[in-house]
C-alpha cells in the first residue's frame, strides 16, 4: 500500500497514530503537502462525509475521523508555512457567545481542515466582537457559527449585526448550524446558509467559495 493510501486508510478508520506516522513517512518519501492533502486527506474526508450521509458512520467515527486528520496537518501546516505555500481559503469558525458547547464545531473545523481550507478555529463562547476582530485581522472568505442552546441562538443574528456595523458583512459569507437551528433561522437573521450536520457544513462551505 502506497504512502498516500496509507493515509487515507487511516483517517477513514480514525486512528491519530497510524496517520501521524503515514504522514511522517510519505514526507519521508518525498511526498509534499499538498499532495498528501489533495491525494490522501481531501478524498478520505470527502468518504468520511458520504458514509455519514449513507448512516454508516455517526458523530463518535466524524470526531475520530477529525483527530485522525488533525494529527497529520501537524506535520504538514509547518511545512507548508515554511515553504510560503498557501493553506487554502481561510474560514473562521466558532461556538457563539454564552455557549460552551464545541463538539460539533470541532468536527466541522476538522472536516473542513482536512478539505483542503485554513481554518481559523475561535473556539466556544465567542463575544460578536472577537468574531468582527479576527474578519478585520484574518480576512476570511466564510464565517461559520454554532450554538447548541436555543437561548445562545440570538447571538448569531447579534453577531451579523455586529458585522453590519464594522462595515464587514458584505466581505464574508455567514453560514450557522447547530442542534436548535434551523433553515428557517438563518433566513430570519440574514445568514448566507445553513447545514445541520458537519458533512452538509463542508458542501455548504465548498458551495458558497465556490460561488463567491
Amino acid at each position: 500500500m502506497s504512502a498516500t493510501n496509507d493515509l487515507y486508510e487511516a483517517i477513514l478508520a480514525g486512528d491519530a497514530k497510524k496517520a501521524h506516522s503515514a504522514t511522517r513517512a510519505a514526507i519521508d518519501t518525498g511526498l509534499g503537502p499538498t499532495d498528501l492533502i489533495h491525494q490522501s486527506m481531501v478524498p478520505a474526508m470527502d468518504e468520511v462525509g458520504r458514509l455519514f450521509e449513507a448512516e454508516e458512520y455517526f458523530v463518535p467515527e466524524l470526531l475520530l475521523a477529525g483527530r485522525a486528520m488533525k494529527s497529520a496537518m501537524e506535520l504538514l501546516r509547518p511545512l507548508m508555512i515554511a515553504s510560503g505555500q498557501k493553506l487554502g481559503t481561510r474560514v473562521i469558525i466558532g461556538t457563539v457567545k454564552g455557549d460552551l458547547h464545541d463538539i460539533g464545531k470541532n468536527i466541522v473545523a476538522s472536516m473542513l481542515e482536512g478539505s483542503g481550507f485554513e481554518v481559523i478555529d475561535l473556539g466556544a463562547d465567542v463575544a460578536p466582537e472577537k468574531f468582527v476582530a479576527a474578519v478585520q485581522e484574518r480576512d476570511p472568505r466564510v464565517v461559520c457559527m454554532s450554538a447548541l442552546l436555543t437561548v445562545t441562538m440570538p447571538a448569531m443574528s447579534t453577531t451579523i449585526r455586529a458585522l453590519e456595523s464594522a462595515g464587514l458583512r458584505d466581505r464574508v459569507k455567514v453560514l450557522i448550524g447547530g442542534a436548535p437551528v434551523t433553515g428557517q433561522y438563518a433566513v430570519e437573521i440574514g445568514a448566507d446558509g445553513y447545514s445541520e450536520n458537519a458533512s452538509g457544513a463542508v458542501t455548504l462551505v465548498k458551495e458558497v467559495c465556490s460561488a463567491a
